[in-house]
């Protein structure tokens, strides 16, 4: 303490030991590689031409977008979105800051009332849009938040309106950005000509070909240094990210066959009933088909709840549909293997149903009752309340309701057809609604209470009356049992100590596992094929100290991943070993070309076909645009050597991609002469157009200055 507070009485001191310290850590930072000027900090997830994205923003919008896309969207999957609109919107903000393009309050008011013109609440009594509502509203939205407005039922806090304002900003910015860059491709005349010519222009040849496979894979040697030389070459194309090879084994906790066995003991019993256990003791168990109260019987033996609802032969499962649907009322069927389950079912009931029906309603939701929008106030009691006063009305006078429909029902999938819905089959709709309009007969008029609210429905038409069956059904998970789990938790980790000390592969060969190998692995991957999402896995093969041999047991659902780090690919140029498979028959291809060219002396094509024992063939028709020769395949070298020839001449030997050719063109057909290239010249810049939809941004990206930090950010 007594030092503390001799340095502040001494401030210079003070700031020379911070600058000292400041100084020091730099520099060791620069010697050891642990620090660099060029770091990003946490609070930084990446930049893009200098423009960096913070952390903290990044993570709302994540949040923002995972909530919007659902529980079945990953993590991975919302953070690459977002971070694909963040890079997309900072290169192309780099262009309009540099070419100064804006959207003015002018252009804004009008894409705004463009979005909502048709949207009724921003429309005066004239049925047009009324710009002074507008305001009203977005004052309304400032004055009230957080709390939130609404705009056709859905809720928006004035947050929400000045994002939805930036999206419009950012989408016009885009769009006037790529109509300009548009206006500047144009197709000239020229351009037009060429176009006509390439397509337009035929030549007929004759050709020998000399394939590559004629000359044996195993005599053409290819060597590391062949292969380095060509990567080095070709560095763009051969550029990777980093990425990791791993293997695992999977131990899956799987029910056994004792496991299976003992459930269908347990069903069995329950099917047959029993009076006394396997002590000896009382221990009545009633049959399942002389139970009474089958609901509470099933609910308290089943894995899955009892379904009351009658369904057709089509609706049972269809490898036991004959036997259940042949069954009489009170008879049984099973054990049966089942989607998982094995299972015992009961013939309850049985009754002639029509097979589809036809209906119309008028639904008045309340307040808490499901997809019930915002503006709802009625509470249930004057839901129901409404619902009978309808009902009365429509008793008088039926021809009401087509209006009543109108100016009541939330239903806005049948408003626009007097509430109707035309004719659907049996267990279409919800239980309540499906019993009304298909137990009840033509005609029939009555108020539904259902999860949507109350229903004044109308029975129109019903068809083709059949059987239908209530089926009643016990069903057992096919699960392993604590027993099974814990032999399968002993075995993955009896593996994960072994495979320690001794080689990977060998070991899980010697106990009858599977090793999966999975390669090329990048940083923000978080599927591992074969057993999922395992972003766990993903994270640890990158970790710094991992290493190359390690292994790891991981929590997987239904079992566990032995995993082993098989190896490390930092970024840059693939290993020779990762190329050879790419790289190899490129070099080998480019010898067989040598070899085949040092020992033809044939000037001729017969000459050459008779040297090569094969023969000469003929194309007719070829043109520049798609440079196919029949027999052939894809040949663009050889044809723009053929065309390069005057109609009777041969060419020299030409590599070609599927092997050496000699060719002689044997009829020329220019393109028919246009008086005006105009339109084959729109052809062009309607080409160039889309390109410019297709390909402008990716350009652009890709000379980008982008840094990516998600991979050491905690926020993966």
């Amino acid at each position: 303490m007594a030092i503390l507070n001799k340095i502040r009485q001494k401030t210079l001191v003070l700031i020379l030991v911070i600058a000292m310290a400041l100084f020091a850590f730099v520099l060791s930072g620069l010697f050891d590689g642990s620090a660099s000027f060029s770091d990003k900090s946490q609070s930084v997830v990446g930049s893009v031409n200098g423009k960096d994205i913070s952390r903290e923003d990044f993570q709302v919008k994540v949040e923002n977008l995972q909530r919007q896309m659902g529980p079945n969207a990953t993590t991975t999957q919302v953070m690459n979105r977002v971070w694909d609109q963040e890079v997309r919107q900072a290169v192309l903000e780099t262009q309009f800051e540099a070419l100064g393009i804006t959207v003015e309050q002018d252009q804004m008011r009008d894409l705004i009332k463009a979005s909502l013109a048709t949207n009724p609440q921003f429309l005066n009594e004239a049925g047009l849009f009324d710009e002074n509502k507008l305001n009203e509203f977005i004052a309304n939205l400032k004055e009230i938040a957080p709390r939130p407005g609404y705009i056709g039922g859905q809720p928006l806090t004035y947050s929400d309106w000045v994002n939805y304002e930036q999206n419009i900003a950012a989408n016009a910015l885009q769009q006037n950005y790529f109509n300009l860059v548009k206006a500047g491709l144009t197709g000239t005349l020229s351009e037009g000509e060429l176009e006509h010519k390439l397509d337009g222009n035929k030549i007929d040849i004759k050709f020998v070909q000399v394939p590559y496979t004629s000359i044996p894979d195993s005599i053409v040697k290819v060597s590391k240094s062949e292969i380095s030389s060509y990567i080095n070459d070709n560095k763009k194309e051969y550029e990777v990210e980093a990425s990791r090879d791993i293997r695992f084994v999977e131990f899956e906790e799987v029910a056994s066959i004792a496991d299976e066995t003992a459930i269908i003991k347990e069903l069995s019993t329950l099917l047959n009933g029993r009076l006394v256990d396997d002590t000896g003791r009382k221990d009545t168990i009633v049959a399942f088909s002389k139970v009474k109260n089958d609901q509470e019987y099933i609910n308290l033996n089943s894995d899955i709840k009892f379904n009351e609802r009658f369904v057709f032969k089509s609706g049972l499962p269809a490898q036991v549909a004959d036997s259940l649907f042949n069954l009489g009322v009170g008879e049984t069927y099973g054990p049966y293997k089942e989607n998982g389950y094995f299972k015992i079912s009961k013939l309850i009931a049985e009754k002639n149903i029509p097979d589809s029906a036809k209906v119309r309603h008028i639904l008045i939701p309340f307040i808490g009752s499901q997809s019930a929008a915002p503006d709802v106030t009625l509470t249930e009691d004057q839901a129901k309340e409404r619902a009978d006063s309808l009902l009365t009305v429509i008793k008088r006078d039926r021809s009401k309701f087509p209006e009543l429909v109108t100016a009541f029902s939330s239903d806005q999938g049948s408003i626009a057809k007097e509430g109707r819905y035309d004719w659907h089959p049996y267990n279409t709709m919800v239980p309540e609604f499906n019993d009304f309009e298909f137990e009840g007969k033509v005609g029939d008029l009555g108020v539904v209470k259902t999860v949507f609210g109350f229903h004044i429905i109308e029975i129109e038409g019903q068809k083709s009356k059949k059987r239908a069956v209530q089926v009643g059904t016990i069903a057992r998970e096919i699960e392993p049992s604590e027993e099974t789990t814990s032999r399968i938790f002993r075995e993955a980790s009896k593996f994960e100590i072994a495979a320690a000390d001794k080689d990977f592969e060998a070991l899980a060969t010697e106990s009858s596992y599977t090793v999966k190998p999975v390669n090329g692995i990048k940083a923000l991957d978080e599927s591992i094929p074969g057993v999922g999402n395992q972003r766990p896995i993903v994270r640890w093969a990158f970790e710094e100290e991992a290493e190359v041999g390690d292994i790891k047991r991981f929590n997987i659902p239904g079992g566990y991943v032995v995993a082993q780090l098989v190896a490390k690919h930092e970024e840059g140029l693939m290993t020779v070993e990762d190329a050879t498979a790419k790289v190899l028959p490129i070099i080998r291809k480019q010898k067989k070309a040598e070899l085949i060219k040092e020992r033809v002396s044939a000037t001729t094509l017969e000459d050459l076909a008779a040297a090569e024992s094969t023969t000469v063939r003929n194309a007719s028709a070829i043109n520049m645009k798609t440079p196919t020769i029949s027999g052939a395949g894809n040949e663009p070298l050889v044809v723009g050597t053929a065309f390069g020839l005057n109609e009777g001449d041969t060419s020299g030997l030409i590599e070609g991609e599927k092997g050496v050719y000699m060719v002689q063109v044997t009829k020329v057909t220019p393109a028919v002469e246009l008086d005006n290239y105009q339109a084959a010249a729109n052809r062009v810049e309607l080409q160039k157009s889309t390109t410019v939809n297709s390909k402008l941004y990716n350009a652009l990206k890709a000379v980008a200055d982008i840094e990516d930090n998600r991979a050491k950010s905690q926020i993966q």
